[in-house]
């Protein structure tokens, strides 16, 4: 089972409003990463809440996911991963974890990444676009305990780059992976306007 975690509990101070409710096309950030997720392969679908978690949870269509309440998401994002890592199935191979202000994923390569781990059986598998990592990354199985254990100022990265013999870079032409969207300027950048 390949369960795609949705880190959706940060507080957006950056932005000035939740991230996950931007609005991209007619959904928001939120809804539209599900929405891709649920046309792909994986099995499973699980959003982490934290901050302004009420406010998302009656905005946001959230039927078909599995809904996870991190407590301590000024921790920051290691904390929200941890959360959905604790409350996985025990089935669970490995975790693709999508971040929802990286709303520029595809179907397409969601099934590129779940196919490569399925053929490969690689730790780590890291969408790389023109030499540059992006999201989403996915975990095996065997580094659950590692995440569990990172050091919480460095976060997963810290296990990627302990592991980096075990990292397979997925080679993609899908700048998508790239864009995170932190700001109203970067939201203006890529929908024409500042956020409503």
């Amino acid at each position: 089972m390949i369960n795609a975690i949705i880190l959706s509990a940060g507080e957006s101070k950056r932005m000035g409003q939740p991230k996950p409710l931007l609005r991209f096309d007619d959904k928001t950030f939120l809804e539209h990463i599900i929405s891709v997720l649920q046309l792909s392969n994986v099995d499973r679908i699980t959003v982490v809440l934290g901050a302004d978690a009420e406010i998302i949870e009656k905005s946001v269509d959230l039927s078909g996911t599995h809904i996870l309440l991190n407590k301590d998401y000024k921790k920051g994002q290691l904390s929200s991963l941890l959360t959905g890592i604790k409350n996985l199935p025990e089935e669970t191979e490995a975790v693709l974890v999508c971040l929802v202000d990286h709303p520029f994923i595809t179907k397409e390569f969601v099934n590129q990444i779940v196919k490569t781990f399925k053929e490969r059986k690689s730790p780590i598998i890291v969408p790389v676009y023109q030499g540059k990592r992006g999201h989403p990354v996915l975990f095996s199985k065997s580094l659950f305990k590692e995440l569990l254990e990172a050091p919480e100022d460095k976060g997963a990265r810290y296990v990627v780059y302990s592991n980096e013999k075990n990292v397979f870079k997925l080679e993609t032409s899908e700048k998508g992976i790239l864009i995170g969207i932190n700001t109203p300027e970067d939201y203006q950048i890529y929908f024409g306007s500042k956020p409503e």
